[in-house]
């Protein structure tokens, strides 16, 4: 259903910049809780049907509207196709907003929602300012056109916690000339506040937990007006979905500050044993992402921008010979810049004062061993930017993600 402008019968959209529901037309502009439709007394009731039952079973059809469902536009009657845990999305034909008011009925509204506070346009051009910074970012990519630029509000359910937990943890002491295992116990209980935990099976967690924080102090009661241009999915998820969730990331969590004192390499949790007990007072509350897509080198890229702080979440591609060949540069000027300094600076200095040293000199002065200090130098660089390459490349497997391009790309408009 859209709501439409009581001035003019334009439908309205939520305009972030405002933080009021706005008559593109007229101009007019209002808080999202006077705004109310006549309408939707009237269609509240409205269920949106499959695709099978509206066009019958078909083959030819199968791919195209598989999982999908029909709504009808309350402003021009036009069909609109919309997946499973759609909430709110935009007709092809005129454009208007439409809330699906069985898919946000009373037992299943969200309790809250954090309205858009980032536009659209500052959106797309803070991550073309953050791609003008990146050294080996192609120059395609710093100039980037997306191909399309969807809002969307995220289902989340926001939950209070209690975790126990009890490690053994295990790491590698230097003892002289040997490293030595060594094994610690940590026990201890924690609080966890206002957890974001995302609702949605199609949007991997990995990916929506990298959108955090959200400042939950601006949480509003939920109000449909909210979603007037904007897209929005229900919840999909059980209650078994959401324990195991809140559990993982409250482990996660303790074992990370559990290893913190413990000065030793190569760390791990050898054993553990935890519980976790959820509030049963779990928020539901729609939060706001901006999702932006383009293509490079035949690859689709998806970036997320969290609506409410502006953070980007993304990986970028880059030009990987370049960069190799810089760490290697680097590598080799670092290592024979060293060497030649301890050469000049240290070797005439260890001869000249070689007689009154005594035969037992420490062999921290031998020229050979500062010149293996200067080659491992070099070779420390390569490995961080190695390593820098794996954290890259990890981030950009997720960008380039074929689910959540899916859960962005599967909206009319």
């Amino acid at each position: 259903m859209a709501t439409l402008c009581k001035n003019c019968a334009t439908p309205l959209i939520f305009d972030p910049a405002k933080q009021k529901v706005v008559c593109p037309s007229c101009g007019g502009a209002w808080d999202a809780e006077e705004v109310e439709s006549n309408e939707k007394k009237y269609r509240e009731n409205q269920h949106a049907v499959s695709a099978e039952e509206v066009y019958g079973p078909s083959d030819d059809l199968k791919d195209e509207y598989f999982d999908c469902y029909i709504y009808t536009c309350g402003s021009c009657g036009g069909e609109i196709a919309i997946n499973g845990t759609e909430a709110s999305t935009k007709c092809i034909y005129c454009g208007s907003s439409s809330v699906v008011f069985d898919r946000i009925s009373k037992e299943k509204a969200p309790e809250f929602i954090i309205p858009f506070a980032v536009t659209k346009e500052y959106a797309v051009e803070a991550i073309k300012a953050r791609f003008q910074k990146g050294l080996f970012i192609p120059k395609e990519v710093k100039n980037f056109k997306p191909d399309e630029v969807r809002g969307i509000y995220i289902p989340y359910w926001i939950a209070n916690a209690y975790h126990v937990e009890a490690d053994v943890i295990s790491g590698e002491v230097r003892r002289n000339k040997h490293t030595v295992t060594k094994y610690w116990g940590r026990a201890g209980k924690m609080a966890v506040s206002n957890l974001p935990v995302d609702g949605s099976q199609m949007l991997s967690d990995e990916s929506s937990q990298r959108l955090e924080p959200f400042d939950f102090s601006a949480l509003k009661f939920f109000d449909e007006d909210y979603l007037l241009g904007f897209y929005s999915n229900v919840s999909d998820i059980t209650n078994e979905d959401l324990q195991a969730t809140v559990h993982q990331r409250a482990r996660e969590s303790f074992q990370e500050q559990a290893m913190k004192p413990i000065s030793a390499s190569s760390k791990k949790v050898r054993a553990e044993r935890s519980v976790t007990i959820v509030d049963q007072d779990v928020k539901y509350a729609l939060l706001p992402v901006w999702f932006v897509t383009y293509d490079y080198n035949g690859r689709h890229n998806t970036i997320m921008v969290n609506g409410q702080t502006g953070k980007i979440v993304c990986g970028v591609p880059w030009h990987e010979k370049a960069f190799y060949s810089a760490v290697a540069g680097l590598s080799t000027v670092l290592t024979v810049l060293l060497a030649a300094f301890f050469r000049y600076k240290f070797v005439p200095a260890l001869f000249t004062s070689y007689s009154s040293r005594s035969s037992h000199s420490s062999s921290n002065n031998n020229p050979l061993s500062l010149i293996i200090a200067a080659i491992m130098i070099g070779i420390a660089v390569f490995a961080f930017g190695f390593a820098l390459y794996k954290k890259v490349m990890k981030q950009l497997m997720l960008t380039q993600s074929t689910s959540i391009f899916n859960f962005m790309k599967k909206r009319q408009g």
